[in-house]
């Protein structure tokens, strides 16, 4: 018997990840640091990664299926922003080039790296019906969507282009987690923000525990995804906490009453005891995960309540 070919395929097993998954990492921020330090932890992990985002930032769009452009990039609905970076954010793509394409910044053209020039849940569409089926013949085992430059707590995620992704891709029934960060987690120049790498560490023992639990079946059972934010100021010591998007909004935003027209916030009040739990609190000292409905489904009981409210007209 030739130990040595057998101690050689033992070792060859170990080094390999026992659950490589395959990923689609998308955001609603386009190329940044975030999204390059996650990428980075799950390849190093041992994961297959295809990152599929959008052309330049699209924070607020939710689940808007909007192309800009259809055949080369052009200043359209983001000009200001295609102007001012002369393509897409952080130099992923010039102005000209194809409206859908992998990355030209150097450092990023291996294949992994992608991007649309539309709203956030067109990349992730393109990450799935187009790059998925390319690459493994199929759906992926995981949808990743962020980090984002900002966290999403509390009744405004439905705005969010962030969880607008994970909704569209767990609507299909596929594990599906938002993730968001700090504000400051950006870094524009070097794409590589210390926030940045924490977190993506963070995201990566989620991801083990997840596995750990599901074995060989789906990370997250069909119609649930899950809504994952981080601290300020992430450590590798983070605990993570149980949370429910709860009543308690970070923000009370309203319509500005003059010109210039936009929006305008004031902060909440006091929480109560009863929303200890609320994620807009708990992000703030440990990183918070919350149990997302995928749509708009409601539950038996409240689909029953309206059986028999609406019992004599539904009966006509």
């Amino acid at each position: 018997m030739n130990y040595r070919l057998i101690l050689g395929a033992g070792v060859a097993l170990c080094a390999s990840p026992a659950f490589a998954l395959n990923i689609v990492l998308s955001n609603d921020d386009g190329l940044t640091s975030n999204v390059k330090a996650l990428y980075d932890e799950l390849k190093a992990a041992g994961h297959s990664v295809i990152v599929s985002v959008p052309c330049t930032g699209q924070s607020g769009r939710s689940g808007a299926i909007v192309m800009y452009s259809t055949t080369i990039i052009i200043p359209d609905n983001d000009k200001t922003q295609i102007d001012a970076e002369g393509g897409c954010h952080n130099g992923a793509a010039a102005t000209g080039a194809p409206a859908v394409g992998q990355f030209t910044k150097s450092g990023y053209t291996g294949g992994d790296y992608n991007y649309v020039h539309g709203t956030p849940v067109m990349a992730t569409m393109y990450g799935l019906d187009v790059l998925a089926t390319a690459r493994w013949g199929k759906a992926p085992d995981l949808v990743l969507s962020g980090p984002n430059e900002g966290q999403n707590v509390g009744k405004l995620v439905i705005n969010s282009g962030t969880i607008g992704n994970v909704q569209f891709s767990a609507g299909r029934g596929i594990p599906s987690i938002a993730l968001s960060a700090s504000a400051d987690s950006a870094d524009n120049t070097g794409l590589a923000n210390a926030k940045s790498k924490v977190v993506a560490q963070l995201t990566l023992k989620l991801i083990a525990a997840l596995q750990a639990k599901a074995g060989s079946s789906a990370l997250l059972p069909a119609g649930v995804a899950l809504n994952v934010n981080f601290p300020d100021a992430p450590s590798a010591g983070n605990v993570f906490a149980f949370t429910r998007q709860g009543t308690y909004d970070t923000y009370n935003l309203k319509f500005t009453s003059a010109a210039p027209w936009g929006l305008s916030g004031s902060a909440p009040a006091a929480a109560t005891a009863e929303q200890a739990e609320d994620e807009a609190l708990v992000y703030k000292t440990k990183v918070a995960v919350t149990a997302m409905q995928v749509g708009y489904e409601q539950r038996p009981a409240a689909q029953q309540w309206l059986r028999l409210r609406l019992r004599d007209l539904f009966a006509q």
